[in-house]
């Protein structure tokens, strides 16, 4: 454990950004999997599906979750 009092602060502050992240990260991922899904399936809604992944990861690269290309290549990937 450190012993500065800094450092501390620092350490709390990175586990509470790391969880954030983790959650955010995951809600992408949800939404990426439910857009493919309806995508493959046909259903009517899947425009919207995909418009609200799509927008979704744009968020992520704007907060520092991914990257630009990690979210190019999904969006991608998506959108074929």
């Amino acid at each position: 454990m450190a012993n500065i009092k800094s450092q501390e602060k620092r350490i709390l502050t990175n586990e509470k950004s790391r969880l954030a992240n983790k959650s955010f990260r995951s809600k992408v991922k949800t939404a990426i999997k439910k857009a493919a899904l309806a995508k493959s399936e046909g259903t009517p809604e899947k425009e919207q599906l995909i418009n609200s992944a799509v927008s979704l990861i744009d968020k992520s690269v704007t907060k520092g979750v991914w990257k630009q290309n990690k979210a190019a290549r999904e969006k991608s990937r998506l959108m074929k």
